[in-house]
């Protein structure tokens, strides 16, 4: 049973990373930086725009910050793999809720979605080195301000399905 559910969380997990990777070369490779593309009017746009790396755009600290926010994110999406595999093998014989497997997993995938940005897009692209990229984004609502992309609704879907879903999981 941990087997299966382990290859389903990998498989669940390279196909977010994967998705969000999709959309974001597509993007940056077909459209303009501030190009927008009216999906259902002016509600859902593809909108693109870059970013620095933190949430809603903000740049922090120059150089020094971005590096300390990509070993933030390093840090984070290794925490998460370790956690998740301790428990999908508890030693007290216990199994663990496959929703609070998945919500974990979501918030793992989108950050490794933005490390990849960070870090190699720069050298992709030949604007920036080895971790000083910039974050595609392109998911602009109408009625939330921020633009977003895959990463960022797999972190946000991922920690808003625990908090309502599991937070007795977290809880004990």
């Amino acid at each position: 049973m941990a087997r299966l559910k382990a290859s389903g969380l990998v498989c669940l997990g390279a196909a977010l990373v994967i998705l969000d990777q999709v959309t974001k070369i597509l993007v940056k490779t077909g459209m303009s930086l501030g190009e927008s593309i009216p999906v259902i009017g002016d509600f859902l746009r593809i909108c693109f725009v870059e970013n620095e790396g933190m949430a809603f755009g903000i740049a922090w600290g120059g150089a020094v910050g971005k590096i300390l926010l990509s070993v933030f994110r390093i840090v984070l999406f290794g925490f998460l793999c370790w956690w998740i595999s301790k428990l999908l093998k508890p030693k007290d014989g216990s199994t663990t809720p496959t929703g609070v497997l998945v919500g974990l997993t979501l918030i793992a995938a989108g950050a490794l979605g933005n490390i990849i940005d960070c870090w190699f897009y720069g050298l992709i692209f030949d604007y920036a080195p080895f971790m000083m990229g910039r974050v595609v984004d392109m998911i602009s609502f109408s009625i939330f301000p921020p633009v977003f992309n895959v990463a960022d609704s797999c972190v946000t879907c991922g920690a808003v399905y625990l908090i309502l879903f599991h937070w007795k999981f977290f809880a004990k």
